[in-house]
C-alpha cells in the first residue's frame, strides 16, 4: 500500500518543528516517572526522559495531559463510544493505548504527523510487543509500510496539514466516517503553521464533517514580554511560530472557531484548567516535588490555553462537556 507525500516541502523550521515532538515526549516521560500520572506505555514509546525537568515545567504537562484526558474520555462517553478520534500532529502520544487499556476506544482512532515522525513511530510500535499487539488485537488487517500503519481500528499516516488535499485523502484512505461524531485533538500543533492554513483546517472540519469537536492546546497572551522571550527562544532554535497572531488573547483564539464555522467554543487559560481539575489530585502532584516560587507556575500556565469548539454537537451534549 502506497501513500504519497505532501508536495509541501519540509524547511528548516519545519524540521525544528519536529524536533518539538522529542522534547514534548521526553518531557511527558519524566513526568510519569516521577508518578505525575499512569501512562503503561510511554516507556515503550519514547526511549528516554533526558534531563531533570523543573517542577513548573512537571505540573504544566500534568495540567495539559489531564484535562486532554478528562476530555477525550467525556467525549467518547457522551457518544456512548460511537466516535471517531483524529490527532493532528500526534507525535509520539500513547493517548490510544491509553483508551484501549481502559475499555474505552472510540470506534477509529487516527493519528497524522510529518512523514518523519510517522516513520519513527511505526518503527517503535512495529518493535514493541506492547504496543503492537494492542492494534492487532483490536483487527483483523493491518497494513504497515516505511511510515504507516493502517488498520480496523487505528491508522497513523504521513500529511502535511497545510495540505488540505492529503488530509482528505488520508483520513478517507481509513475510511473515516463523516457522519459520525468526531474529536480533533491538537497539542501545541495550529500555532506552527501560517493563521491562513489553519484556518483552512478549522474551516474544512466543520463544513465536512456533520458533528465535530476540537480541543487545541496551544501557545496564548503572547503579546506580552514573557511571550515575546517564547516566541525568541523558539527563534533561536530555527523554530518560527506563523501562527502567532492567533495567539495573542482568548478571544483570538475563541474568534479563529467562530469565523471558521464552529458554533460554540470555550476557551480557558491553563492556569484556570490547573484550578479546575480534581484538586485532590492536583494536592497529591504537588506533594511530589517542592517548588520555591508558585508564580513561576501561574506566568508559565497563564501562557497556555485550552479550547473547546463543537459543531452540531447538541444532540450529544458535547457543547457542554466541561472539567
Amino acid at each position: 500500500m502506497l501513500f504519497f507525500c505532501s508536495n509541501i516541502m519540509s524547511n528548516d523550521s519545519d524540521l525544528a518543528v519536529q524536533a518539538t515532538c522529542h522534547d514534548a515526549s521526553s518531557c511527558k516521560r519524566f513526568a510519569v516517572q516521577k508518578s505525575y500520572w499512569d501512562d503503561n506505555f510511554i516507556k515503550e514509546m519514547v526511549r528516554g526522559a533526558g534531563s531533570r525537568k523543573p517542577p513548573e515545567i512537571n505540573r504544566g504537562y500534568y495540567a495539559r495531559t489531564e484535562s486532554v484526558w478528562i476530555f477525550t474520555q467525556k467525549f467518547i462517553q457522551s457518544t456512548n463510544g460511537h466516535c471517531q478520534i483524529v490527532s493532528l500532529g500526534a507525535g509520539l502520544d500513547t493517548t490510544y493505548w491509553r483508551l484501549r487499556e481502559k475499555n474505552v476506544a472510540p470506534k477509529m482512532y487516527v493519528e497524522l504527523d510529518f512523514s518523519n515522525i510517522t516513520t519513527k513511530k511505526t518503527q517503535i510500535i512495529t518493535a514493541k510487543e506492547k504496543l503492537h499487539s494492542v492494534i492487532r488485537n483490536s483487527s483483523k488487517n493491518v497494513d504497515v509500510t516505511t511510515d504507516s500503519i493502517l488498520s480496523q481500528r487505528y491508522a497513523l499516516l504521513p500529511v502535511d496539514l497545510r495540505d488540505i488535499e492529503l488530509v482528505e485523502k488520508q483520513l478517507n484512505l481509513c475510511k473515516i466516517d463523516y457522519t459520525v461524531p468526531t474529536l480533533f485533538l491538537a497539542e501545541c500543533v495550529l500555532i506552527y503553521m501560517p493563521s491562513e492554513s489553519s484556518n483552512a483546517i478549522l474551516n474544512w472540519i466543520s463544513s465536512t464533517f456533520k458533528v465535530a469537536a476540537f480541543l487545541n492546546y496551544e501557545q496564548v497572551n503572547m503579546g506580552d514580554r514573557f511571550g515575546e522571550i517564547m516566541v525568541e527562544n523558539l527563534k533561536s532554535r530555527s523554530c518560527d511560530l506563523p501562527g502567532v497572531d492567533m495567539c495573542l488573547s482568548l478571544d483570538t483564539q475563541q474568534n479563529r472557531f467562530t469565523q471558521n464555522g464552529w458554533d460554540e467554543v470555550n476557551c480557558v487559560t491553563m492556569w484556570s484548567v490547573y484550578r479546575l481539575l480534581p484538586q485532590n489530585d492536583v494536592q497529591r502532584i504537588e506533594r511530589l516535588e517542592f517548588m520555591d516560587e508558585r508564580e513561576l507556575l501561574e506566568q508559565l500556565l497563564t501562557h497556555y490555553c485550552i479550547s473547546w469548539a463543537t459543531k452540531n454537537g447538541q444532540e450529544y451534549c458535547l457543547n457542554e462537556i466541561q472539567l
